[in-house]
């Protein structure tokens, strides 16, 4: 914290501040003279010594007391200031032996094992104790404490960061200016971060960052009691000679002089740091390393704007913006935030903002969720701002983000809405308008703007997802249902504008989806991971809408009805409040005569409509509205009994006439049958009418039909669906008195099924068997969870009932042969689809269901086993077909099942080269039986593949041998065809464009690609090898410090920066020059030049 304005004199001026000398350079050795020691001291100096005897850490066992300071920081137990305290204490009394303690403290942070002695302090060089200490380091393990994972180790990492802001803030009056303490501890961070072991690299990084931060506020410090002293100085001076103190202008020049010294000291401090640190490990190899230097400079620029925030700092954090990893881009998108955040700062971010602009709003779309949620809130932050610093197309960029599936993403988009459209401007003119209510209401133009921007979006079936992503942000819009009301029912005032057609429609369907959030308090379908347990708080918001929505619709949905009941769309959509209704309001706030309206309405809805969805909105109303529960019930089943029977009688009527016409009927009698069946059955989906048998006429229309073969086929359609629900309720009845029984003859039923299905279509056959078992595994996983046991009744049932699908295929494999290979397909894909949430070194959740697939295996012939393997390859990780537990087994035995006999493949699949004419059987002696087995292979596939008339989808089986085209013009005359390849295919693929590219065939040329690709390659490889030399264990890959230059650029590049980059997201950060060669960097205000190169000699080359 930024110490108190009235801090006196006394607080300021240290006698060791006092005396000291002109600071000296980095690294300079001082005087090491001290005060002579009472026995006293000397005593308390041992017990704060730490355990340490000649700079070696003393250890007394697991259950002592921590001895070294980074014990006692890891264990956490003692006040961070005591600790701090102790430390300087010693530091009074022997300086070399604390200091000495200090660096064996940033050492041990890093996870090194050595200690650093008080010979090697005194007579090496920083690089020579940092090297010799990386030889100490524990090559078996690359973990140390800031990545080693558990509570203990994230506590490590916060009280190690407290241990450096206390113990700047405790030596800020004395011991950071003594010109030794300051000196050695920068210059031993600045090497430490230079290091190849990244350990050391990130460990110094984070404590020069944290040190740099607490020197930041020092620096405000001072620059604060700068501008008081200053102040108290000129109204001193100021005053009349006789009352002018010169004793105290004295005291306050000697003052200033000394704050100006101090500032001056830290200002060097602080170079040292971001010079020699910072400018290096922003743009480290290490994603986490470059997180923290961002992280920090936002602190910086935020805690001192006057001094850092400015454009020699803005544009590392602008640069950052194009980081390969999200969560560096998170980073810089939260600093930005915490600047954007302080209207004061805006006019300092104006420039930046200009040249990183078109970054940041392309940000909104990043691949990483999490980055362009934070993207959108800066962008909004930006907005609140300066509405003038987006463009209309910068806004749209963000506008269809509110349809996003992701709903933080969505969200986060909502509120950028509502801040650009929705906010209200006017205080004066909105405060007088906000007594009105109704469409007169402030609320009335948002709401016709709200309908305008969804019918501009064109994405009229989202509606939900536009509520959903502007509910936290506009609730009190969107829940002002009186106003929306009005708007549909009132007639405009004068120089009011009438809502079109189109626009009452969506406002309709906006308010249906307001009043489903209200009442559901939970997003849409599609939107979230599930219905989440509800506070008690949104409990109570939840109840409290639900009652407001309900005696508001209660009254003003008849009304909406009888205005839109000649709309379909409308009156759908209207239909769908009820079920959102606290249908105890109605008795309880004596409202019955409310519902006798609706009722009504509902009647004439039916009446007048025939559309599905209408009726199906009607029938499921009535459904709502006859629930057992609720004491209306009996009303609306009274009405509901009255609407059947005049519908039925209707019904009965008009099939009569239809019957006695046969085929003299004309239209109006089709249509009275078709309009009330249509009614009855959509009735009946919902309702058991079996009381009123509409079974009997349905049957009647159906026999007449077959009988005379004139029945309209819309009538047919419905008769039997009408049956279909009559004969379902009956057998709801029957399943609720008594068990379901079960026929013999049930699988021959189904067996006749497939039967009749596979003559139809082979491939949606075997589509529909893999689905089925698939459903099945599903179910299992859903009872059992993701651990199945596969020695169940239940997995083994799965795979008898796959093993009976495989014997429906029958024994000719080459009529089956492509079905088969797609039921492997999808069965593989099925497989793979999830990923185990506990990590890659689980197996997939679906995995077990491979080992369904295998009994399938067996149907398939030995040339699509091989590539049906390649496919399975496709989804398998190198670890995979390592791995032998039994987890894995499901794997083990589908890849097993395919391995077999799957080697022996004599079809040629190397282009441009023919197969080779011997083979493993040609070589036991039976070289007439092989021929003549492929001979009858070759013609059966061909005929195969030309039966176009009975595959949907016909394509060739095998991958037909393919030639370059280079081989072709060079070797005509050369060219012979392949005795085991497929006759004829190639042809086929050239000179039809009708014939179509079949699965199997697809994966064969694949393999072809593939080896042509891997054997150029191997040539190439071949030619360009090199040697790599690779350094092993804690060091980094390269034996060149690679975080030095890990991101390489092109001036073309940096000038057009301002384009839309590639997904890559790679880092647009300059590389570094040799650190004797920087000098003091200066203000580039991002010219274009300067980014180049600058005069202090910094590259700034970029990509």
């Amino acid at each position: 914290d930024a110490v108190s304005l009235s801090m006196s004199m006394s607080e300021i001026e240290d006698p060791e501040v006092k005396g000291r000398k002109k600071r000296g350079r980095p690294g300079k050795q001082v005087s090491n003279k001290k005060p002579r020691r009472s026995p006293t001291d000397k005593t308390m100096s041992m017990s704060r010594g730490r355990g340490k005897a000649n700079g070696v850490a003393q250890h007394n066992g697991d259950n002592a007391d921590p001895v070294t300071l980074f014990e006692v920081v890891k264990v956490g137990k003692s006040a961070m200031q005591c600790v701090v305290d102790d430390w300087i204490e010693s530091y009074k009394q022997d300086r070399d032996m604390a200091l000495l303690d200090l660096i064996n403290f940033f050492i041990q942070c890093s996870g090194c094992k050595g200690t650093v002695r008080i010979e090697m302090f005194r007579n090496m060089q920083n690089a020579e104790i940092i090297r010799k200490m990386t030889e100490e380091f524990d090559e078996d393990s690359g973990d140390y404490p800031l990545t080693m994972p558990g509570p203990m180790w994230k506590k490590f990492r916060y009280n190690f960061c407290e241990f450096i802001a206390v113990l700047i803030r405790q030596c800020q009056y004395s011991i950071i200016y003594d010109e030794y303490m300051m000196d050695t501890v920068i210059s031993l961070l600045t090497g430490l971060s230079d290091s190849q072991v990244r350990a050391f690299r990130h460990t110094s990084t984070l404590a020069a960052m944290k040190l740099m931060t607490a020197l930041v506020n020092v620096a405000l410090n001072l620059s604060i009691h700068q501008d008081n002293t200053q102040r108290q100085y000129e109204a001193e001076r100021n005053k009349i000679a006789g009352k002018r103190a010169n004793e105290k202008l004295e005291l306050l020049l000697q003052k200033r002089k000394e704050l100006q010294e101090n500032q001056d000291e830290i200002e060097n401090m602080m170079n040292s740091i971001f010079k020699g640190i910072f400018v290096h490990r922003y743009r480290d190899a290490i994603a986490e390393i470059r997180a923290i230097c961002i992280e920090e400079i936002g602190v910086w620029m935020k805690m001192y704007s006057d001094a850092f925030l400015n454009d020699s700092y803005l544009k590392y954090v602008g640069w950052t913006l194009h980081d390969r990893q999200g969560e560096v881009r998170l980073k810089c998108l939260k600093a930005l935030q915490n600047l954007y955040t302080n209207r004061e700062l805006f006019p300092k971010l104006e420039l930046f903002t200009n040249r990183f602009k078109d970054r940041i709003v392309s940000m909104t779309l990043d691949k990483e969720y999490d980055v362009a949620v934070e993207a959108i809130r800066l962008v909004t932050l930006i907005l609140q701002g300066s509405e003038d610093a987006l463009s209309n197309e910068d806004c749209e960029n963000v506008y269809h983000l509110v349809y996003s599936a992701h709903r933080p993403v969505a969200v986060a988009a909502g509120e950028f809405l509502h801040r650009k459209l929705f906010s209200r401007h006017d205080p004066q003119a909105e405060e007088a308008l906000a007594k009105r209510r109704g469409r007169s209401s402030p609320n009335g133009n948002l709401i016709r703007m709200l309908v305008l921007f969804f019918l501009e979006s064109e994405l009229h079936e989202h509606a939900a997802y536009l509520v959903d992503s502007l509910w936290e942000s506009s609730q009190e819009l969107l829940k002002d249902w009186e106003c929306m009301t009005e708007l549909l029912l009132e007639e405009p005032v004068q120089g009011e504008e009438v809502l079109s057609d189109r626009q009452e429609s969506a406002l309709i369907e906006l308010t249906v989806c307001t009043i489903r959030q209200a009442a559901e308090a939970h997003p849409p379908v599609g939107r979230g991971t599930g219905k989440r347990v509800l506070t008690a708080k949104e409990r109570k918001t939840q109840i409290d809408d639900k009652n407001k929505l309900t005696e508001h619709f209660i009254m003003a949905l008849p009304m909406l009805l009888s205005k839109y009941q000649a709309d379909s769309e409308k009156v759908a959509n209207l239909l769908q409040i009820p079920q959102f209704f606290d249908l105890d309001v109605y008795s309880a706030g004596r409202m019955e005569k409310h519902l006798d309206a609706l009722l009504k309405q509902i009647r004439l809805v039916v009446e007048k409509h025939i559309e599905t969805d209408v009726l199906e909105a009607c029938s499921k109303t009535y459904s709502i509205l006859c629930s057992e529960e609720y004491t209306i019930m009996n009303r609306v089943d009274i009405a509901r009994s009255q609407l059947i029977d005049e519908m039925t009688d209707r019904f009965a009527h008009s099939v009569e006439d239809l019957l006695q016409e046969a085929e003299e009927a004309d239209d109006d009698d089709i249509y009275n049958v078709l309009s009330t069946l249509k009614r009855l059955t959509a009735f009946h989906n919902a309702h058991d009418l079996t009381r009123w048998d509409l079974f009997g006429n349905c049957y009647r229309l159906l026999k007449a039909g077959i009988e005379q073969g004139s029945m309209p086929e819309q009538i047919a359609v419905q008769a039997l669906q009408c049956s279909h629900y009559s004969i379902l309720w009956q057998l709801v009845k029957i399943t609720e008195g008594a068990p379901t029984k079960y026929y013999n003859d049930y699988g021959d039923i189904i067996k006749e099924t497939l039967s009749k299905t596979r003559q139809t279509d082979k491939i949606l056959c075997a589509k529909t068997l893999i689905l089925s078992l698939q459903q099945l595994f599903n179910e299992l996983l859903q009872d059992q969870g993701p651990n199945l046991d596969r020695t169940s009744s239940h997995v083994s049932g799965i795979k008898e009932l796959a093993r009976r699908f495989a014997l429906t295929f029958g024994l000719d494999q080459i009529k089956t042969r492509e079905a088969v290979a797609t039921l492997h397909k999808d069965g593989i894909e099925f497989a793979f689809k999830y990923q185990n949430p506990r990590g890659p070194e689980f197996p997939p959740i679906n995995l077990a269901f491979l080992e369904v697939l295998s009994e399938f295996s067996s149907k398939l012939i030995r040339q699509d086993k091989k590539t049906v393997h390649s496919y399975l390859e496709k989804f398998m990780s190198e670890s995979m077909s390592e791995r032998r537990e039994d987890i894995w087994l499901p794997l083990i035995s589908y890849r097993n099942s395919l391995l077999t006999g799957g080697d022996e493949d004599h079809m040629s699949v190397t282009s441009g080269s023919s197969s080779k004419p011997g083979s493993v059987r040609s070589k036991k002696g039976r070289p007439p039986l092989h021929k003549k087995r492929i001979e009858e292979e070759s013609s059966v596939e061909g005929s195969w593949m030309m039966r176009n008339d009975t595959l949907p989808t016909p394509g060739a089986l095998q991958t037909p041998q393919l030639t370059s085209t280079v081989l072709r013009e060079n070797r005509p005359a050369e060219h012979m065809a392949d005795p085991d390849s497929e006759p004829g295919s190639e042809n086929d693929y050239v000179h039809n464009p009708q014939m179509q590219m079949s699965w199997l065939g697809q994966q064969k040329m694949e393999e072809v690609n593939r080896k042509d690709r891997s054997g150029m390659n191997y040539i190439k490889s071949r030619s360009n090898q090199g040697v790599r030399q690779t350094v092993r264990g804690l060091m980094e890959d390269d034996a060149e410090p690679i975080f030095e230059d890990v991101m390489m650029s092109s001036r073309g590049q940096l000038e057009d920066m301002n384009e839309e980059f590639e997904d890559t997201m790679v880092i647009d950060l300059p590389p570094s020059r040799n650190r004797r060669e920087r000098a003091e960097l200066r203000p580039d205000f991002f010219d274009s030049a300067a980014m180049i190169e600058d005069e202090s000699g910094f590259s700034m080359q970029m990509f």
